[in-house]
């Protein structure tokens, strides 16, 4: 299930999640302080903000950023967070963001199974991922790939933002079951209203998206956006 209710907007959501998550961190008083994993940072981290609660601050992603990109970072890794076990030790972090990368993974439930031990005990994953059971979402996931590429360069709020899409676990019961299967307890599920945001690039798409978002707000389960919070025990 997920709430019903009409959520703030996603930036708002993601950091009060990552607040009370940090906050958490911070009352287990881990030694050396708090350190969080960006999973997927991309050209930008919404744990930025962040920052100066922050000990360690690593990112990871499958593409290596342009020098000087994320000044803000510790340190980068370029990790395929599907294959890459063994990129960090475990108990490494105390908050791990995997933000809008769920939909890349071709493999989600490893990815999930790789993230897992990275973390300390009572530590929390983050995500924010595309909901399919949008009807927007699943039109588009329904086309052939190359369709598919060629569109997401329209709709995305900057080209360089276009990455080919998976969706092989991009509905509520499939990552609150990938998330359960990696061992992942105290899952909680919201759905938001994004496609505007996500299609802004221009004005079309952006009307586009507010239409869509519009069309799906008061039905919980098919708005377009998936966001949730896990926990390692502990």
């Amino acid at each position: 299930m997920v709430s019903a209710a009409r959520p703030a907007p996603i930036h708002q959501v993601v950091r009060a999640l990552l607040d009370e998550a940090i906050n958490a961190a911070e009352d287990r008083a881990p030694v050396g302080g708090v350190a969080v994993l960006d999973a997927g940072c991309g050209r930008a981290s919404l744990l930025r903000p962040f920052r100066p609660r922050i000990k360690r601050f690593v990112g990871a992603d499958i593409h290596r950023p342009a020098a000087g990109a994320l000044p803000y970072l510790d340190e980068f890794a370029a990790v395929d967070l599907c294959a890459d076990a063994g990129a960090f030790p475990p108990e490494s972090f105390d908050v791990i963001l995997s933000n809008f990368t769920v939909e890349h993974f071709a493999d989600p439930a490893a990815a999930f199974r790789n993230l897992r031990p990275w973390l300390r005990p009572g530590g929390r994953l983050v995500i924010t991922t595309v909901n399919r059971r949008h009807p927007f979402v699943a039109a588009y996931l329904a086309l052939p790939a190359a369709v598919r590429a060629r569109l997401q360069r329209l709709v995305k709020a900057s080209a360089a933002d276009a990455h080919p899409l998976v969706g092989a676990c991009n509905d509520v019961v499939s990552v609150r079951g990938a998330l359960a299967g990696a061992g992942f307890e105290s899952i909680d599920i919201l759905t938001v209203g994004h496609l505007a945001g996500a299609w802004g690039r221009t004005w079309p798409t952006r009307l586009l998206g507010r239409a869509g978002d519009s069309l799906t707000g008061p039905v919980a389960s098919r708005r377009s956006t998936i966001v949730a919070t896990a926990q390692v025990a502990g």
